[in-house]
């Protein structure tokens, strides 16, 4: 039997179509992958997980990568990556563990070892020559602990120190995040003194409320304090970040609305920048800064936004950045947790969106700073996310992926 004429149009006009579809879909390059750390079930004892994302090139679009893996335990709360983006940690607060994932140049995550912190982990971070591993702990009292790293596997406890404020040293310190100097040679955690800020409650300290602690890591892993730390960091200090020069740090201060500012002096003392605080969205939550250290980007819990800033490489200072609509903030789904700007190129910026169960993401103005929504976003995701990271897809060599 014979098509007429009509039918073998319309055959060829469905195979063109068809082959083009498929020519496209096998164009889309992924320049990075997301690790989203969340909980898999819908209560807080379901188990933790992270996911991975693909990040297009061209858009920064997110799909889904490699097969979620379970995070180690539950609750999952900070993840971090060594800088040879080989090794990935997560620390899961549901039964204080610390988990080590060898990480692929495909993004496939494979465990490998545990250790247990002294009590519930807050934050995690190595340093970027990968010889350390930092854990802040603590619900009613704050302990760093610092473990040695060969090869990715986490070892012995180097160090431990716990940290009180002087003066007050029967004050329950909460620690919320921490940051360490791409020197290698100084780490600032982020606290405050319940005792001194309990709204609704009982204030049981004259204590400044807020804190950053400063310690200088010396041979063999030695922690030493700053002199002057702890330094003060207004109300309640949520997140902290420090430029890749190490000249400056910068905190969130979830209960005033504020960024604080400060300049590294020599002993990693902290001084606060002259003109701040600065101007944040309503309850910040997290911080990250570009690979430039030219942009700084604010996620804001309540306000579902985040807040841009360009940074004067002089000065440290940070200034709000207005996008294209006018406005000073951007907006996510539903409370941000936690950002990230990609580790590639520092062309795009996530958001794990705790109550939205979602990633947003935006494209980054490598000239102003300003940021535009991802195509499609937000980005369904797990129960819960806490945590998003990024690592370059094989190290920055970019591959045809199949879709």
């Amino acid at each position: 039997m014979k098509f007429s004429k009509l039918s073998q149009l319309f055959l060829v006009s469905t195979l063109g179509l068809l082959v083009a579809t498929l020519l496209t879909s096998c164009d889309i390059v992924t320049i990075d992958y997301v690790f989203l750390a969340d909980s898999a079930g819908s209560g807080s004892s379901s188990a933790g997980q992270i996911q991975t994302f693909n990040a297009d090139q061209s858009t920064g679009a997110l799909r889904l990568g490699a097969a979620s893996v379970p995070s180690g335990g539950t609750n999952p709360v900070s993840m971090t990556v060594t800088s040879d983006f080989a090794n990935l940690y997560v620390a899961n607060a549901g039964n204080n563990s610390v988990v080590h994932f060898a990480l692929s140049g495909s993004g496939v995550l494979t465990q490998k070892d545990t250790v247990t912190a002294v009590s519930t982990p807050v934050a995690i971070a190595a340093n970027a020559a990968n010889t350390y591993l930092y854990v802040i702990s603590g619900t009613t009292s704050a302990t760093l602990t610092e473990y040695s790293l060969s090869s990715g596997a986490i070892g012995a406890v180097v160090a431990q120190v716990k940290l009180t404020v002087p003066g007050y040293a029967g004050d329950t310190i909460i620690p919320t995040g921490l940051t360490v100097l791409a020197n290698n040679n100084a780490l600032f955690i982020s606290a405050y003194d319940q005792s001194a800020y309990n709204p609704g409650g009982v204030t049981t300290s004259t204590a400044n409320p807020g804190w950053i602690f400063g310690l200088s890591v010396g041979s063999g892993g030695a922690l030493a304090a700053s002199a002057g730390s702890p330094f003060k960091a207004g109300v309640k200090p949520s997140a902290i970040a420090s430029d890749p020069t190490n000249r400056f740090v910068y905190a969130t201060d979830f209960a005033s609305n504020q960024l604080i500012g400060y300049t590294v002096q020599s002993g990693n003392i902290l001084s606060f920048l002259i003109n701040g605080p600065f101007r944040t969205g309503n309850e910040p939550a997290a911080i990250t800064i570009d690979p430039r250290g030219k942009y700084i980007y604010i996620a804001n819990e309540l306000d579902s936004s985040v807040t841009p800033y360009t940074i004067d490489l002089a000065t440290g200072t940070p200034s709000s950045i207005v996008n294209v609509t006018g406005s000073q903030t951007d907006s996510t789904d539903t409370q941000p947790v936690a950002i990230v700007v990609d580790s590639s190129v520092g062309r795009f910026v996530y958001t794990a969106n705790h109550l939205g169960n979602s990633i947003s993401g935006f494209e980054l103005d490598p000239n102003t700073g300003a940021l535009s929504v991802t195509t499609a976003t937000p980005y369904p995701a797990g129960a819960g996310p806490t945590s998003v990271i990024s690592v370059p897809h094989n190290n920055h060599s970019l591959e045809q992926t199949t879709p």
